[in-house]
């Protein structure tokens, strides 16, 4: 990809930069903010993090709402329109629905919300899912890779599959729509349930999007061998179900395809084999307040330090701005010079 200027209309609202101006040197434009709530989780997943763990960010290095709300806000001001919470778990946040409606009355330059959804292994969800939805959350995307309880168990350290499917059930009950169920397929794990997993999805009105296998996991033990491909997954879905293919829908990340003589969708995330670098849209905030413009990136721009040294909004954006314009290309996971970022992805947020 050439390289082009940054570009973007800039002005100032408040003191603070208000612009399209998260535009990188490739000309992509970033309106996508992934915000980690916290790095911490109720399940050890084995594609993830050892089985004891990671050290966990210690508590004072955390953002406050307050602090997060406020980031969110400079980056909305900068072209942001899309908002999505991650962790670790985010429902473990204790404050989740506070964080949720503070950031669901967020308005863009033009007046419009943002649109705020999350993801989640769904454990605590039947008890927050109302809650959430009446704080103003839109949308909540929800890992499932087994259906399995044996499997679940092997592949999360934890006997919680029955609260993963409770949870799936109260977001359709309090009327969350899309529901999209996120499986990561892994060779010789889960690789037999892709059909298993679709007709699940299929039944309840759910959306079933499959992922490669990336490199992030908190023990650095990523095989590419171990990685099913897209196209592997693609041959199983097309041995049971009649694809139509439907292509990208802008810069989401999946190749969709709709089930032949159904409304159902299922969506394939090719993120090693055929990544979307070109025309990716997303920036990171991190639960310690560092602001990535890739998930594979190795340097961070650190805005809580800037936040608790007591810089300005339009300090913060210029921040933010600078950070955008340094991102790479691409990730690089085919280069032989990739190298792993040391922070596993829960402690960078998907």
């Amino acid at each position: 990809m050439e390289a082009r200027a940054p570009r973007g209309r800039h002005s100032h609202v408040g003191g603070a930069l208000v612009s399209d101006a998260l535009v990188d040197r490739f000309g992509r434009v970033h309106r996508d903010l992934r915000i980690s709530l916290t790095d911490r989780c109720s399940l050890r997943c084995t594609y993830c993090m050892p089985a004891d763990g990671v050290p966990w960010l210690a508590s004072s290095t955390l953002l406050s709402t307050d602090e997060l709300v406020r980031l969110a806000r400079v980056a909305v001001g900068l072209g942001v329109t899309e908002v999505r919470l991650t962790g670790g778990e985010p429902l473990l946040r204790p404050d989740v629905v506070e964080v949720v409606a503070a950031l669901a009355a967020l308005r863009t330059p033009t007046g419009d919300p943002v649109d705020l959804s999350l993801t989640t292994n769904a454990l605590r969800l039947p008890a927050l899912a109302a809650p959430l939805r009446d704080a103003g959350l839109a949308r909540v995307n929800v890992s499932l890779d087994t259906l399995r309880r044996t499997r679940f168990v092997e592949l999360t350290r934890r006997d919680r599959l029955a609260d993963t499917l409770a949870g799936i059930e109260a977001a359709r009950v309090v009327g969350f729509s899309p529901i999209k169920l996120n499986a990561l397929i892994m060779r010789g794990v889960n690789d037999d349930e892709i059909v298993e997993l679709v007709d699940f999805a299929v039944e309840r009105g759910l959306e079933m999007r499959f992922i490669e296998h990336m490199p992030l996991d908190g023990g650095h033990t990523w095989r590419r061998e171990e990685m099913v491909t897209a196209e592997e997954i693609l041959t199983a879905l097309r041995a049971r179900f009649p694809l139509e293919e439907l292509g990208r829908d802008g810069s989401a990340p999946a190749s969709l395809w709709r089930i032949a003589g159904t409304a159902a969708t299922v969506g394939v995330i090719a993120s090693v084999t055929g990544a979307f670098c070109d025309r990716c849209d997303r920036v990171r905030l991190t639960a310690d307040g560092q602001f990535r413009n890739c998930l594979f990136a190795h340097d961070e721009s650190d805005l809580r330090t800037l936040v608790r040294g007591g810089a300005d909004d339009a300090r913060l954006a210029a921040a933010m701005v600078a950070c955008v314009a340094r991102k790479r290309v691409g990730h690089g996971i085919d280069s032989p010079s990739f190298v792993q970022p040391l922070r596993p992805m829960s402690a960078i947020g998907g």
